[in-house]
């Protein structure tokens, strides 16, 4: 069986309020602020491909009050990842561990995805790793889990998908994967044993 892992809230945790609890020091304005200006479809965008530089300057123009603080979603980026998932990871290194084929396919931005990956060198225990903004396609269109079926040569039916969206882990069934939404590393680590996939 391969496993193809989402990344982000999988192994490595990601939270902008962690960046902008330092910048506003109001825990709701920082809501306010994820909400309405630095939102989840302004950030979509650059999982699709879409450069921060203009993103910044996009955004910068609706909400000239807010351009530093805009500005910091960019430059201050790495303040939004505090570590690895530990538990997760452990896991990932057991399966790789066996002679598991490790996959992975992520909604990211394709230059935050390189400067990422050269703090987490787990990442490379992945044969292949399918990123959003590199493809132009963003989970869950059924193309970008297609697009790794592919270029792998796997099989949709001999491939588990872990991924800690539902939305994303329904995509992974739409095109014949067998799928985990991801809460723990424990559930995820007892679904594998009840999987005899650990």
């Amino acid at each position: 069986m391969n496993v193809i892992f989402d990344l982000g809230m999988v192994l490595i945790a990601w939270d902008p309020r962690l960046l902008y609890r330092k910048i506003f020091n109001d825990e709701a304005k920082v809501e306010w602020f994820l909400m309405n200006i630095c939102n989840h479809d302004w950030n979509l965008e650059q999982d699709r491909g879409r450069n921060f530089a203009d993103a910044v300057k996009i955004l910068s123009a609706q909400h000239p009050d807010y351009a530093e603080e805009i500005a910091a979603y960019d430059k201050r980026w790495h303040e939004t990842i505090p570590g690895a998932i530990s538990g997760s990871v452990d896991i990932l290194e057991a399966l790789h561990k066996q002679g598991t084929p490790l996959y992975a396919i992520t909604n990211w931005n394709q230059d935050k995805f390189r400067e990422t990956r050269l703090r987490f060198p787990f990442l490379n225990l992945f044969r292949d790793i399918v990123v959003s903004g590199d493809e132009k396609l963003i989970k869950p269109d059924p193309a970008i889990y297609e697009l790794s079926l592919k270029r792998n040569g796997l099989k949709a039916s001999e491939s588990l998908f872990i991924d800690d969206s539902l939305k994303n882990v329904k995509g992974a069934e739409a095109v014949g994967m067998k799928a985990h939404h991801f809460t723990t590393p424990e559930k995820l680590k007892a679904e594998l044993k009840g999987l005899k996939l650990l």
